[in-house]
């Protein structure tokens, strides 16, 4: 995805000054911020990285009371002074994953950390707190400059400073319990203010359809075993012999090639396997998350243990082109965009039912191409029973996959898109789009759009 222009601080966070024993407690909260910043977790995602950055360096510069979505917006995104955040959600999008990627790195790399820094739900504001005090970091109630004088009673660098003091050593574990209890005050005197807050909500065009209250959403993964079976056989595997299970017997193979006794056993070792891709956990783990805010909740069923009538009822989001997703051929019937695959000549398709004035009749992602060209579909359609919606993220790889996944996850891209197609209602009809990008190891890169149709 495009990626935005990085913000800029009035002053490097890891600016060279003379250091003075007064300076160091400072100075460790920030190295445990490069710390953070550097490790895997965060290596590949540097809009979180940046994000992190800014917030934290704002917060140890006393200057907390500033962080708000309309200025991270403008310095660490690139948008606008002006921009309407509650059109382009990407501050809320973004510090979302934040706080996702901060736990994971807490409860793996950063496990022995005496410190960890922790994003309340509501706000921008970090804390740091001790590692033990903070074993549910996401029901910290929101920081806000109102309520920040009661934390500001308790700074950061007298914990690290008792701990370093022989003579200090029970100090932190006061300062837990005085932090625990501005905590439970702080969340007790906004609970009404938050609850508020997100009764005003405005909901979110495209979730809100997919996700709604007291009724689950099915999400169907990939068979990536299936993906596998089909570099063996070289042909794809139709709805109904993948419900009926027999390309996945040794005995069974169409193709014109002869595969040895050991190449037949690993054909069925891989087809029997049950695998999905890192692009669909990723997905059923943002989608959990927003069907939590929805007030619903996400049923993840294998394709393998998925039938008809599941489709049925209710919403459903099924992840992965026909070749790890046969399921998808249910749907195809209405739309303009299809996936094909010719494995002798390893091209795989997007066709275009009915071209409009410059559009080619089919976009090929050859195996070859030194631009390693791929193509990502969405589609956001009615349910088999026209009575829930479904939404279909396919590509002509796991990279196309990815790219069709984090345009539909990112409101700074699905927003504008959502807006143009709008109906003068304000209804958001069904519609399906075309994304082009590029395969790098098996990831996605800068993606474009080039084309879309409504249905209704």
């Amino acid at each position: 995805m495009s990626r935005e222009k990085r913000g800029s601080t009035e002053d490097p966070l890891w600016s060279t000054r003379t250091v003075s024993i007064a300076d160091w407690p400072e100075l460790a909260y920030r190295e445990l911020v490069s710390r953070i910043v550097s490790s895997p977790i965060f290596a590949r995602s540097e809009r979180l990285s940046t994000l992190l950055t800014y917030v934290c360096d704002m917060a140890l510069k006393g200057r907390d009371g500033e962080l708000n979505e309309q200025r991270i917006g403008h310095a660490v995104f690139g948008r606008s002074p002006d921009y309407d955040s509650s059109v382009d959600g990407i501050v809320r999008t973004q510090a979302s994953r934040l706080r996702q990627r901060l736990d994971l790195y807490f409860e793996q790399e950063g496990v022995a950390e005496p410190v960890r820094v922790v994003i309340p739900r509501g706000g921008y504001v970090p804390v740091f707190m001790p590692q033990h005090a903070a074993a549910d970091p996401g029901n910290l109630a929101p920081q806000s400059q109102a309520t920040s004088s009661s934390a500001s009673t308790l700074p950061p660098s007298h914990l690290l400073l008792a701990a370093s003091s022989f003579k200090g050593r029970m100090l932190p574990w006061v300062m837990c319990v005085l932090l625990v209890i501005a905590l439970a005050t702080i969340e007790a005197r906004s609970r009404i203010k938050v609850m508020a807050e997100l009764a005003n909500v405005t909901p979110h065009p495209l979730w809100s359809q997919i996700f709604t209250p007291q009724h689950p959403t099915l999400e169907v993964p990939g068979d990536s075993g299936l993906v596998l079976s089909h570099v063996f056989d070289e042909r794809s595997v139709p709805l109904n012999e993948y419900l009926l299970g027999d390309y996945r017997s040794t005995g069974v193979n169409l193709s014109e090639r002869r595969l040895s006794p050991e190449m037949r056993s690993l054909r069925a070792e891989f087809a029997n396997r049950r695998y999905t891709s890192i692009v669909d956990l990723d997905a059923a783990a943002t989608l959990a998350q927003i069907a939590v805010s929805a007030h619903s909740s996400l049923q993840v069923r294998y394709a393998r243990d998925l039938r008809p009538n599941d489709l049925k009822n209710g919403n459903v989001i099924l992840i992965g082109a026909f070749e790890a997703n046969p399921w998808v051929e249910l749907f195809e019937r209405n739309m303009n965009f299809v996936m094909q695959n010719d494995y002798k000549t390893r091209v795989f398709s997007v066709i275009n039912r009915s071209p409009r004035a410059g559009e080619p009749a089919h976009w090929d992602s050859v195996w070859d191409d030194p631009q390693h060209r791929v193509y990502g579909i969405v589609a956001f359609t009615p349910n088999l029973s026209e009575n829930g919606n479904a939404l279909l993220i396919e590509g002509t790889s796991m990279a196309g996959t990815e790219a069709a996944w984090d345009f539909i996850s990112d409101d700074s891209e699905l927003l504008p898109f959502l807006k143009k197609i709008q109906r003068p209602d304000g209804r958001i009809p069904h519609f399906e789009l075309l994304l082009a990008t590029q395969n790098m190891s098996s990831s996605a890169v800068h993606s474009s759009l080039l084309a879309w149709r409504t249905m209704n």
